[in-house]
């Protein structure tokens, strides 16, 4: 069962949340993506997207490269969880950006594993230019700056990465959810997730806006509450050099939350999302906005309209509330209509078999029991 009665979610359905609330998020933002809040109004009506709307060739529900590259990240951390498993995962995502289908593995060592197979993830959905280009940078080999078994001997001195090193654009943040739902400290979420941003992302509010998202989906699968999450982690982030565009930009949220009357235009004050504080700041405030499990329609609603990024504002709001409130805290009609549920629920529950009871996994595939 998801949960007991009257009690919190099980771990495999935070895991769960976590992942299909993020999809969703991607989902209802996609569409909308490049259009302002008037276009968004003018084509949707007064409260603007209410669900699902159709992308230009009038599909809906279909997910975007957030989601791609965070099923890639938690396939990265059920083959090891260092980064390079990491970055050999997101050399896998960059196959599915490069080729019509699965190019044959000859002899590469990233390309092995389930998710390389899912034909219907090789489709470019706006994929960021710095994701493509830090990775054909680095396909060889992860830059500079490795870890250990478990991501944590890193240290940030707050200089740029040697990859893209003015980039801080969002897709540092939102593929980064996976590395808080199992981890033994608040930093060994935050270090690897900004270790491996950095993978492509070298500027340091990208890769720290990344660790401070992971250690707040950390502190809520600890079960703590929103606010002492959003503020525990917070509090970590500002232990590290160069972390005050991420420090100022999440509280701002904060505080804008607490003021109520949560609207569009509150949204975009926070800024457009394109990059990654900016995105992290404007996903907590709709989540705080709106921290119940019944408000969570409400609170996805509130991260995909506005004139910015709102497809990776929508999934990082989906990440974190779902880690949260749980898969069942999802509204049922957008989970039926969400492109690749089996395969982001199947690959949920393999990371929940893994460190949830300690199943192993096999390393050839990341999947328990293979």
């Amino acid at each position: 069962m998801p949960r007991s009665p009257g009690g919190p979610p099980e771990y495999r359905d935070r895991v769960r949340g976590c992942l299909l609330g993020g999809a969703i998020g991607d989902a209802l933002g996609a569409p909308v993506e490049f259009d302002s809040i008037d276009m968004i109004r003018h084509r949707y009506g007064p409260a603007g997207v209410t669900g699902f709307v159709p992308d230009p060739r009038g599909r809906t529900g279909l997910i975007t490269d957030d989601t791609q590259m965070t099923l890639f990240t938690m396939e990265g951390l059920l083959r090891g969880g260092d980064v390079t498993a990491v970055h050999h995962a997101y050399l896998r995502w960059l196959d599915t950006q490069s080729h019509p289908a699965p190019p044959p593995a000859d002899g590469a060592a990233f390309r092995t594993g389930a998710l390389r197979e899912q034909t219907w993830l090789y489709s470019r959905r706006a994929p960021g230019n710095a994701c493509l280009s830090g990775l054909r940078h680095g396909r060889s080999a992860p830059p500079s700056g490795g870890s250990g078994p478990d991501g944590h001997d890193l240290t940030f001195s707050g200089e740029p990465g040697p990859v893209n090193p003015d980039s801080k654009g969002c897709g540092t943040v939102m593929r980064s959810a996976p590395f808080g739902l199992h981890a033994p400290s608040p930093r060994h979420a935050f270090e690897p997730a900004a270790a491996c941003a950095r993978l492509t992302h070298g500027h340091p509010t990208g890769y720290l806006a990344a660790g401070a998202f992971a250690a707040a989906v950390h502190f809520v699968m600890a079960g703590e509450p929103l606010v002492p999450a959003v503020r525990q982690a917070m509090d970590l982030l500002a232990a590290y050099p160069a972390h005050e565009e991420t420090t100022r930009a999440l509280r701002a949220a904060v505080s804008l939350a607490s003021e109520g009357d949560p609207n569009p235009e509150k949204v975009e004050s926070l800024g457009g999302a394109w990059v990654a504080e900016e995105a992290l700041a404007i996903a907590v405030y709709c989540a705080l906005s709106h921290p119940e499990p019944g408000d969570l329609r409400r609170a996805l609603l509130l991260a995909v309209n506005h004139s910015g990024d709102s497809d990776s504002t929508g999934a990082v709001c989906g990440n974190l509330l779902g880690a949260l409130h749980g898969e069942a805290a999802l509204p049922a009609d957008w989970l039926a209509g969400l492109e690749g549920r089996d395969t982001v629920t199947e690959l949920a529950d393999d990371f929940a078999a893994r460190f949830g009871d300690g199943t192993a996994a096999d390393p050839r595939t990341g999947r328990p029991g293979a």
